[in-house]
C-alpha cells in the first residue's frame, strides 16, 4: 500500500503517533522525569503522591499523566475540567471509594486543565486527597498560585515543565521523518522559522510538519513564504484571562520602571497583538503614572487620562498610538515611590492611633458648647500670618510628630523636596519661638 498521510495504516495525527511510550522519550523535561529527577525518583519507589503538573500547551502534560498511570497499580480515571461538572466529580469520588472499599485499590484521577474548576469545585476534592482516596494529578497551563485554592495546593506538589526550545524541536522532527521514513521538504530556513514560529508548542510543530508533508508536490522543498502561507496568521501563546496575561503586564511593569523605552513598547506591543483589551493596559500605565512616577512628574498622571480618553474617542487601531506615547512618555519620565511609601506609612500611623481626636484647636465651633470645649481656641489661619505658615501641629495630641514622606531628588520631586524642608525647619523654628517641644 502507498506511504500516504492519507492511508488507512496513517490516519492517526502525527503528533498521536508519536507520542512518548516511555518517560525516556519525553522531550524537554528530564528536570522532572529523568531518573534522578523528584517525579522519576516518585515513580521508581512507587509511592505516588498528589502532584500538579504546570506548564505552556503543547510540553508533554498530558503525556507524562498517562505514562505514570502505566507505571503505578492504582486505577485510572480521566476527567477534563472544561467537560466536568459537580455530578461527574461525585460519580468519580463515588466509585473510588468503593474500589477502594471492595479491592483494596487506589484511584489516580488524572485532571486535566484543573485551573477550569471553579473554589467550590476544587474544595470537592479536598477530603479524597486527605484520606487517600484518590491520587490527584492536576496540569494546568496556569500559574497553580493564582488558579488553584491554596487548601489544595498545600496537598500538592507542583512540578513546573519548560516549554520546548529549538533543540527539542529537532528531536521532534528527526524522529517524525523516522516515523515517516522520509525527509521534510523544507529548506534551512524554513526549519528554522517552524521552530520560531512553534513558540515552545511540541503539538503545533508536528501538527505543521504533518501539514507541510500533506502539502508538498514530490520533489517540491517550501522556503519560508511557503510556510508563512500555510500558517497564514498564528497569534502568539497568550490568553488575557491567563497567567500569560500576568507574565506581560509583569514586562511591561518592570521595563518602565527600569527606564527601558524599548522593551516597555515591545512588551506593550505583544500584548496588543495578541488581542489584549487596551483599556486595560491604559488602567495599569495610569496606575504606574501614580504609583512609580507620581510627583517626579506631576503632569504624568496628566498624560494618562488624556492618552486613555483619546484612545476612547479613537477606538483600534487609531487609538493605539495613545497607548504607545503613554508607554513612551511614563519609560522615559523620572521616578519616584515616595507618595507611594507615604501613603503606606501613613495608613500604618493610623491604624495603630484611629480612636484618636483631632487637636481641639483646628476643630471647628459652630456651638456654644464646642466653644466651651475649647474646640477652634488658639487656631491661627495660616493665609494670614507672615510667612502664609503658622507651623502649627496638625497630629492628634499625643502624637509624636512623623515624618511620612520623603521626596527624592528627582525630577519635579527635588522642587517639592525644597519646598518640604524650608517648611520643616520654619515649623522647628516657629515652634522654638513659642516654647513647644519639638514634637
Amino acid at each position: 500500500m502507498e506511504d500516504t498521510l492519507f492511508s488507512s495504516q496513517v490516519k492517526r495525527p502525527l503528533a498521536d503517533r508519536l507520542r512518548p511510550r516511555t518517560l525516556k522519550e519525553v522531550v524537554g523535561q528530564d528536570h522532572i522525569v529523568g531518573d534522578d529527577a523528584p517525579l522519576g525518583r516518585m515513580i521508581k519507589s512507587g509511592k505516588i503522591t498528589s502532584f500538579i503538573l504546570w506548564g505552556p500547551p503543547g510540553c508533554g502534560k498530558t503525556t507524562i499523566a498517562r505514562l505514570i498511570a502505566e507505571h503505578t497499580n492504582l486505577y485510572f480515571e480521566q476527567i477534563s475540567a472544561v467537560f466536568s461538572g459537580v455530578a461527574d466529580l461525585k460519580r468519580v469520588f463515588t466509585y473510588a471509594q468503593e474500589r477502594r472499599a471492595n479491592q483494596g485499590k487506589g484511584t489516580l484521577l488524572f485532571v486535566d486543565e484543573i485551573h477550569r474548576f471553579n473554589k467550590s469545585q476544587q474544595d470537592g476534592f479536598l477530603p479524597y486527597v486527605e484520606d487517600g482516596t484518590i491520587i490527584l494529578v492536576g496540569a494546568t497551563t496556569e500559574n497553580p498560585s493564582f488558579e488553584l485554592n491554596a487548601a489544595l495546593l498545600s496537598r500538592c506538589q507542583v512540578f513546573v515543565l519548560n516549554r520546548l526550545n529549538e533543540e527539542n524541536f529537532e528531536e521532534l522532527l528527526q524522529r517524525a521523518e523516522r516515523e515517516l521514513g522520509k525527509k521534510l521538504p523544507v529548506d534551512d530556513e524554513a526549519r528554522r522559522f517552524m521552530k520560531e514560529t512553534a513558540d515552545g508548542d511540541g503539538r503545533y510543530i508536528l501538527n505543521l510538519a504533518e501539514s507541510v508533508w500533506a502539502y508538498a508536490q514530490p520533489g517540491e522543498v517550501f522556503d519560508k513564504d511557503s510556510i508563512v502561507k500555510i500558517i497564514r496568521s498564528r497569534a502568539p501563546v497568550y490568553d488575557k484571562g491567563r497567567d500569560g496575561h500576568y507574565n506581560l503586564i509583569s514586562a511591561v511593569h518592570k521595563s518602565l520602571r527600569g527606564t527601558d523605552v524599548d522593551a516597555a513598547l515591545y512588551w506593550v506591543a505583544r500584548m496588543i497583538e495578541a488581542g489584549e483589551d487596551p483599556k486595560y493596559i491604559l488602567r495599569r500605565l495610569t496606575r504606574f503614572a501614580v504609583e512609580d512616577v507620581s510627583l517626579a512628574d506631576p503632569n504624568a498622571v496628566t498624560q494618562a487620562i488624556a492618552c486613555w480618553e483619546t484612545y476612547d474617542r479613537l477606538g483600534s487601531p487609531e487609538g493605539d498610538l495613545a497607548v504607545f506615547q503613554l508607554t513612551a512618555y511614563l519609560a522615559t519620565a523620572p521616578k519616584s515611590v515616595g507618595v507611594y511609601k507615604a501613603m503606606y506609612a501613613a495608613k500604618d500611623l493610623a491604624r495603630k492611633t484611629g480612636s484618636l481626636m483631632p487637636p481641639k484647636n483646628i476643630l471647628n465651633a459652630p456651638t456654644k458648647l464646642m466653644k466651651q470645649l475649647g474646640y477652634s481656641e488658639g487656631y491661627e489661619y495660616d493665609p494670614d500670618t507672615e510667612d502664609g505658615f503658622s507651623g502649627a501641629n496638625y497630629f492628634p495630641d499625643g502624637v509624636k510628630r512623623v515624618k511620612l514622606y520623603h521626596p527624592v531628588e528627582r525630577g519635579f520631586e527635588r522642587e517639592i523636596k525644597r519646598r518640604v524642608d524650608y517648611f520643616d525647619n520654619l515649623r522647628r523654628e516657629k515652634q522654638k519661638k513659642k516654647g513647644i517641644e519639638d514634637t
